[in-house]
């Protein structure tokens, strides 16, 4: 067949990856094999690929490539989350370019937009992975509002809370202003920002005295309610009892004791806003306080804000300052440094609210999940570092909050009947509804009109906790073929931040469902950041373009790039030039393929160099494939890939192809060439899984195969024995054929022509590689001596001491003429530099190790002199 001279990435990637596709390699059912299963972290369905997602995924396909050249029945589900949050606010913000208000729809007609939109990009980030190569049973992809994947959520939701896991609650929760959506509180980041604390004055009704407070938000002074010191406080006496008046507002609130107060900060005084503060809520029901929300659902204030109604709370916060300072109730302002709630996924300022919501109690649940990773090991955690912070957040887990209000989503399956609160059934379906609330009402007279659904939707990430046993349908059929041949899967791979939100509760789901844990590996990949350690991202503009990079670099390039430099858990400082690095590993081996395609193969007989060089890297490929294969299963794959590039860059390319050419315009033998093929093979079989476009075109050059025999079906190297002397030897060889080839540089002696060498073996090493040595160095003759040999050039390796007649190799005359030069140079350098060291003054006061670099150097002056004198003496 046709090779061509240079490899095109461009037509090699879309031609590997349909002859994938055609012929079904990425399928997986269920069979005798053992299975080896990996589900995708399902990306936002809103999403477009970024390095992240480059990294994560390039990682994955690693995995379930190899797994497939193990032999093992290798499953990748595929997969889209509904992101409710993001795809909502896509949705909102495409009607609005249409002139459509979010609020003159009903449900279903909103619903109807968000599937349209769903379909029209949902499936773009999939679509993109494919240019990765990554080699998901695509047949198996799955969506988080799939209908089937629906029924189970809303089905668990139904036992949880049969099983009195789930509850209603009127609680203080986070509240999205930008989302209007509440928030757990492990969706909200805490910010560090500067902002000021401002001191207000506040009136004691019927009195000339005032007290003061410091808040952050004066905006907020309109839902006070009571004014809070402590009992034990001595310099409040005399407002114990009182009440005083909300400025601006005029409102009376109380004055009231509680030991909660920090005598420490601010004044001693602490306004006390039941609707919008945690902590001040508690107060609040401790002390019977009245609760006024001041906000509207976009954090505007009401009608509380009196004439602020409408305004934004930032905007009425620099209003209301300059209000209270012309009234003089502003004292002062001072900067203060405090941690500020922010939404994960608008960044708005989250506002804390309290609502009816849906909760599930999470402290038992998670027990099993924390044994499973912090005492019985069932899931193991790669970097292990990252126990300590699941640790931390397991054990001081908090109720999850798993309502949305929000329509993108599944609709909480509780229906009310009536107008109290605990009026409502919880059921599967509209009917199953009816029936319960028949019985609980005794009222056979209700129907379905009477029902209306809870408005809310479940959190996304309360859909994506099942997705290790929901893509099997392992909730709706829990005794299917695919549940019990897949699950447990086997590795997940993921990033750290989403290690609570996902990773965790999908083990509580795993130990609640299966009773079993839903993977056995979790690899927690860094993050990917600019040269700055910047995180990419598009508001930095650092983010490169995914599909740009695959464009210039080919996708196995990147591929190689991206996991050069990302061992599990350390963030990748991301350079285009690791890209560069793995294009040119590419053309680096299609370029020594191309050199094998170059030889004429003619049964001749076979040199031994040849025959101990292949034996030799038969033992090296065997070394590293030891060496990888403990790297894989500690999840080092930046190791596992450095160790086979150094093998197939420096052991391959660069030894092994040079000891096995044919002179030149000689043939090679037949059986040399055959067994060079096959180390080609196994080479190509190894970092296939790293680069597999690059590999399945060369194995299909190699010769023609069946798809049957294609390289991404094809078998992984089988350990054999190795030859640990036979390395050791080549090493030390290696190290002789360089001093050799220095020599012939320094000298400017043309490899064309053969030198002479002779050898005192000291070390007694082995002639094994004898004639290896000889040909890459071009030898006319290789002797053993017993003694130096006078007037040659030479250099040691170890104790052996090599010698090159200079006599019709090198120029006398030029050559002393060099020596002497660097001799002088040398000589000077050592007298100002012991001149300096003759300086008291110096050595006393410079730092020591500037005094130590400057005795090196003495002493490395001394012993080149004393080699260039030993080189001179030989040459005259």
């Amino acid at each position: 067949m046709d090779i061509p001279s240079k490899y095109s990435a461009k037509s090699a990637e879309r031609k590997w990856y349909d002859y994938w596709m055609t012929h079904n390699y990425f399928h997986s059912k269920p069979d005798d094999r053992e299975p080896y299963t990996i589900v995708i972290p399902p990306p936002n369905v809103t999403g477009i690929l970024h390095m992240g997602h480059m990294l994560n995924n390039t990682i994955q396909d690693v995995l379930i490539r190899r797994a497939r050249l193990l032999g093992k029945n290798a499953c990748w589900v595929p997969g889209t989350d509904h992101a409710s949050i993001a795809t909502e606010a896509k949705v909102v913000a495409r009607l609005k370019e249409k002139g459509i208000n979010k609020n003159d729809l009903t449900r279903d007609e909103f619903l109807a937009h968000a599937w349209e939109w769903t379909e029209e990009y949902g499936g773009v980030i999939l679509e993109q992975l494919k240019k990765l190569g990554c080699s998901c049973d695509w047949e198996r992809t799955k969506f988080t509002m799939d209908p089937d994947m629906s029924e189970a959520v809303i089905k668990v939701f139904v036992d949880l809370y049969n099983k009195g896991l789930i509850y209603r609650g009127y609680r203080m929760v986070n509240w999205d202003p930008e989302a209007k959506t509440t928030l757990s509180d492990e969706e909200v980041i805490h910010v560090e920002q500067q902002g000021l604390l401002f001191y207000l004055k506040y009136q004691i009704e019927n009195s000339n005295d005032t007290l003061v407070i410091a808040t952050t938000r004066p905006e907020t002074i309109f839902g006070d309610t009571a004014i809070c010191i402590n009992p034990d406080d001595e310099r409040f006496e005399h407002l114990r009892g009182k009440n005083a008046i909300v400025p601006i507002c005029g409102r009376v609130i109380p004055i009231i004791e509680d030991a909660y107060v920090d005598v420490e900060f601010g004044t001693g005084c602490l306004k006390v806003t039941p609707a919008h503060d945690e902590n001040d809520k508690v107060l609040g029901d401790r002390h019977h306080l009245e609760v006024i929300d001041i906000f509207n659902d976009d954090a505007t204030l009401n009608s509380f804000g009196m004439h602020y109604e409408g305004q934004d709370r930032f905007v009425v916060r620099t209003k209301i300052t300059k209000e209270l300072e012309a009234a003089g109730q502003l004292l002062k302002t001072e900067t203060y440094i405090n941690k500020v709630g922010t939404s994960e996924r608008t960044k708005a300022v989250i506002e804390p609210r309290l609502s009816d919501q849906w909760f599930l109690k999470m402290e038992d649940l998670a027990k099993p999940a924390i044994d499973a990773v912090l005492k019985t090991g069932e899931v193991k955690l790669f970097p292990k570092k990252f126990e300590n912070t699941y640790r931390h957040w397991m054990e001081n887990i908090r109720d999850w909050n798993i309502s949305r209000q929000l329509l993108w989503g599944q609709q909480i399956p509780a229906y009310f009947y009536g107008d109290g609160k605990e009026d409502f059934v919880v059921a599967e379906s509209a009917k199953e509804a009816l029936k319960l609330a028949k019985i609980k009402t005794n009222n056979q007279d209700l129907t379905a009109k009477s029902l209306k659904q809870d408005t809310d939707a479940l959190d996304t990430w309360f859909s994506s906790w099942l997705w290790p046993i929901s893509v099997f349908n392992g909730i709706r059929n829990p005794e299917n073929e695919d549940i019990k041949y897949y699950y447990p899967t086997n590795d997940l791979v993921t990033g750290p931040d989403i290690l609570f939100f996902w990773v965790a509760r999908m083990i509580v789901a795993g130990y609640e469902y299966k009773n079993q844990r839903p993977f056995e590996n979790v690899y927690l990949t860094g993050l990917v950041r600019d040269k700055q350690r910047r995180k990419m991202s598009k508001s930095l503009g650092n983010s490169p373009d995914a599909l740009k990079l695959i464009e210039e670099y080919t996708a196995d390039g990147v591929r190689v790039g991206l996991l050069l430099s990302s061992a599990a858990g350390n963030d990748l400082m991301f350079d285009e030039a690791l890209c560069q690095q793995g294009k040119g590993f590419g053309n680096k081996i299609w370029n020594a393929f191309q050199l094998t395609t170059l030889w004429e193969v003619k049964d001749i007989q076979q040199p031994n160099s040849s025959k101990i060089a292949l034996e030799w890297y038969d033992s090296k490929f065997q070394t590293i494939l030891v060496e990888i294969e403990d790297h894989f299963s500690k999840y080092r794959l930046s190791d596992a890939l450095m160790s086979i590039y150094k093998l197939i860059y420096d052991d391959f390319c660069g030894w092994l192809l040079e000891m096995v050419k044919p002179a030149y315009q000689q043939p090679i033998d037949t059986v040399t060439y055959t067994k060079l093929m096959t180390i080609f093979e196994d080479n190509l079989k190894i970092i296939h899984p790293f680069m597999p476009f690059l590999t399945e075109d060369i194995w299909h050059y190699i010769k023609k195969r069946s798809p049957e025999e294609a390289l991404i079906v094809s078998t992984w190297p089988k350990a054999k024995s190795i030859n640990s002397a036979l390395i050791s030897e080549f090493d030390f060889a290696s190290e002789v054929i360089s001093g050799l080839r220095n020599i012939r540089k320094q000298k400017n002696i043309a490899f064309k022509d053969a030198i002479k060498c002779s050898v005192v073996n000291r070390e007694n090493v082995a002639t094994t590689f004898d004639e290896v040595i000889s040909k890459l160095a071009h030898l006319e003759t290789f002797d053993y001596v017993t003694n130096p040999v006078e007037g040659a050039l030479t250099f040691r390796v170890k104790s052996n001491e090599y010698f090159i007649p200079m006599e019709g190799s090198i120029d006398v005359e030029a050559e002393i003429q060099k020596l002497t030069e660097e001799l002088n140079y040398t000589e000077g350098f050592l007298k100002s530099v012991q001149k300096k060291l003759a300086n008291e003054r110096f050595v006393a006061g410079a730092p020591e190790q500037v005094v130590t670099s400057e005795k090196n150097k003495e002493a490395d002056a001394l012993a080149k002199i004393e080699t260039l004198k030993s080189s001179l003496a030989s040459l005259q």
